[in-house]
């Protein structure tokens, strides 16, 4: 799996929060794509570095997470 952690600012991505996240502040992760790649963040700490996944490696996690 390729996966690497972001320390810059990733400037341009449109974030989306997991529909698993609750309202009640626990834990929170944020996706954002871009054409060869998947960021992953924890959405109470955005100042922190997050993890660039390439797209393969998300895609064959997604498809390992849905059994």
């Amino acid at each position: 799996m390729s996966v690497e952690q972001v320390s810059e600012s990733v400037d341009g991505l449109r974030w989306f929060k997991s529909s698993y996240s609750g309202s009640g502040g626990g834990d929170c992760v944020e996706v954002a794509a871009d054409l060869d790649a998947v960021y992953v963040r924890d959405s109470k700490d955005t100042w922190r570095p997050g993890l660039r996944v390439s797209d393969r490696s998300w895609s064959q996690f997604v498809a390992y997470a849905r059994g």
